[in-house]
């Protein structure tokens, strides 16, 4: 039973689909860093999973099925992931062999980030900038 207590607080969850969605699991766990928190499958058929980032917040993933309601084209996404250490992070990533499509490099903006690619063909960026403060 999940108790207000061990729940995480409200956020926004990304969500995809994946043509290969173990494969796509197994690349943002492994390469990326995220914890696979859940993952409901049947073969190699993914109902739905929880891939929650370390620093806070994560995604929601399955695979592609055409023609359900809520359905997106695997390889479109583009997601911005919060990381205090651009830099360590990179050089996983890079020692992985990962599609780094940009470098790791300082902002005009004062962010320091990178983008890599995923098998899928999502663009993700790594930096340490967090937004600007509430109003």
């Amino acid at each position: 039973m999940t108790t207000t207590n061990t729940r995480p607080a409200p956020t926004v969850w990304a969500t995809l689909q994946a043509h290969d969605a173990p494969a796509l699991i197994d690349f943002l766990v492994n390469t990326l860093g995220f914890i696979k928190t859940a993952a409901y499958a049947d073969g190699d058929q993914v109902a739905h999973a929880q891939l929650d980032w370390p620093e806070g917040g994560g995604i929601m993933l399955g695979s592609y099925k055409p023609d359900q309601e809520w359905s997106r084209q695997p390889g479109t996404a583009g997601m911005y992931v919060v990381t205090d250490d651009p830099d360590a992070l990179y050089a996983k990533v890079r020692a992985a062999g990962a599609d780094i499509f940009r470098a790791i490099a300082d902002q005009d903006y004062g962010n320091r980030e990178f983008g890599v690619r995923d098998p899928e063909g999502n663009l993700w960026s790594f930096g340490y900038y967090r937004g600007e403060p509430r109003p």
